[in-house]
């Protein structure tokens, strides 16, 4: 974990954000391209990703990060570099099963974080990521933000925690 320190200093938070703020306030999947050396965007929903991104696994992030309270949503920070794993349409179409399958009976976020590690495990591997450039990168995000805090795209009312809720 030492050498993913740098992360640690990044705070996912609930929703899509304009841009982050100097505390790398993002969702995960947005901090997922920043990490795998993409410029930052918004992502408001799977299509948004690059296309070397997994649509399974970064709709299941998307969800997980959403419905976490914030402190459960800092467990997904070692998933940011693992994300860019998209693979063929037979390996993406089982992911998707796997993921809809489990995802029925999910009643948490550790459940949610252990489907992930499963879907995570079939097929291609995201590239190893050096740490130091992933942080070099993160940090460069952060410098560059105009506020102390993100800005989410969100309604405020959508802000209120709404605990872990699963796709029935």
């Amino acid at each position: 974990m030492d050498s993913f320190d740098h992360v640690l200093n990044w705070k996912l938070k609930r929703g899509s954000h304009l841009f982050p703020g100097q505390d790398g306030g993002t969702c995960i999947n947005e901090a997922a391209i920043v990490a795998a050396d993409f410029p930052y965007q918004p992502v408001y929903a799977v299509e948004d990703m690059p296309d070397c991104f997994s649509r399974p696994i970064c709709a299941l992030t998307m969800q997980l990060n959403d419905e976490a309270s914030d402190e459960e949503r800092q467990q997904l920070l070692p998933f940011v570099i693992r994300l860019a794993c998209a693979d063929t349409a037979e390996v993406e179409q089982q992911r998707n099963v796997y993921i809809a399958s489990r995802l029925r009976y999910c009643r948490s976020v550790r459940e949610g974080i252990d489907i992930l590690e499963g879907a995570l495990a079939m097929g291609r591997q995201a590239d190893e990521l050096a740490p130091e450039q992933v942080g070099i990168r993160l940090d460069a995000v952060q410098r560059g933000a105009a506020t102390a805090a993100s800005v989410s795209t969100l309604p405020a009312l959508f802000h209120i925690g709404i605990g872990f809720a699963p796709v029935l």
